[in-house]
């Protein structure tokens, strides 16, 4: 049932879809720009070398070749790719200095960067919840001042966090794809098959430890440190339950999101990207409204009524929240 909510839910937020997409097209200018200036100098040299320029070109071709289903020349490509990526290594050994200066400030940059694109999935998260809860229709702008402090303190948090997971993943991610590389053992088509089983169920694994953060904050009213606590407390969460939604979740996201590649030259990823992100926060409210057995609407004439419900309070009442 929370998946059928959380397309029901996710579709009555529609609108919001334009709202992620206007804030983080903002946010992506201001940032490209400041890192052509800030980062691009440390890198640039690595950027542009013959090196790096011919490892992606090898991998641009390999993935070419495979949604082509050209698979007889994937094992040539595969060996180009190999010695292109032993090149990259050896070039990186030798300007060691200059990679670490632009790794840190490429840091820095990639957490500012999610900083800011978490500042709107907090936005994001208050309308929905407000929809859910009281079918109001809250500005995506003004909610997002309204709240800044909380929304700031806890991407403050979060946000290295989930760039220091991303970035373990991301090594992990390379050496397991170099030994599919180097590898003869296994077929090309298995090796990356297991490549992109691991991946999702990183991001399953790091979305069902974090999925409650955001929802005890705004609908729970919870502090920082109290929302930590109950986020990664996993009394009574059905985290199995949880962690399987997620990589059934994560796997249509990535199917549509090359289905708009493929089929509208990128252009269809202008819409499916903020809706990526918007059905996420969808179902990590209706997951949390689910579980403290909250009524909420999932559309304008359907509420959904826990099994047992609690008693509202006069205060409760008039604070707006009879729906709990």
């Amino acid at each position: 049932m929370k998946f059928k909510h959380t397309f029901h839910v996710f579709v009555d937020n529609f609108s919001v879809i334009y709202k992620q997409l206007l804030y983080r097209l903002v946010v992506l200018t201001v940032m490209t720009v400041i890192g052509s200036v800030c980062v691009y100098q440390f890198i640039g040299e690595l950027i542009n070398s013959a090196e790096l320029n011919s490892l992606i070109g090898g991998v641009r071709d390999f993935v070419s070749n495979f949604l082509n289903g050209n698979v007889s020349v994937l094992s040539d490509i595969s060996e180009n790719v190999k010695k292109a990526f032993e090149l990259v290594i050896e070039m990186l050994r030798t300007k060691m200095v200059r990679i670490v200066l632009g790794a840190l400030f490429a840091v820095i940059f990639i957490i500012i960067g999610k900083w800011f694109t978490g500042l709107g999935n907090y936005s994001t998260a208050i309308l929905i919840n407000d929809k859910m809860a009281l079918r109001a229709k809250s500005p995506f702008l003004g909610s997002l001042i309204s709240n800044l402090k909380s929304a700031a303190l806890y991407n403050l948090i979060y946000a290295p966090l989930c760039v220091l997971y991303d970035l373990l993943v991301a090594a992990a991610l390379a050496i397991l794809l170099y030994f599919l590389i180097v590898s003869n053992v296994i077929p090309i088509i298995i090796g990356i098959f297991i490549f992109v089983l691991v991946f999702v169920i990183a991001v399953a694994f790091k979305m069902t430890f974090t999925c409650d953060w955001l929802p005890s904050l705004i609908r729970g009213k919870l502090s920082q440190k109290d929302a930590i606590v109950y986020t990664f407390s996993r009394k009574n969460k059905q985290t199995l339950n949880v962690f399987s939604n997620f990589i059934v979740l994560i796997i249509i996201i990535m199917s549509v999101n090359v289905t708009a590649v493929l089929t509208t030259f990128g252009v269809g990823l202008l819409l499916t990207i903020p809706a990526s992100f918007v059905i996420l926060e969808c179902y990590e409210m209706v997951n949390y409204f689910d579980r403290e057995e909250l009524k909420y609407f999932i559309d304008k004439t359907t509420i959904v009524k826990p099994g047992k419900e609690a008693v509202v309070t006069r205060e409760q009442f008039f604070r707006g929240e009879d729906n709990q």
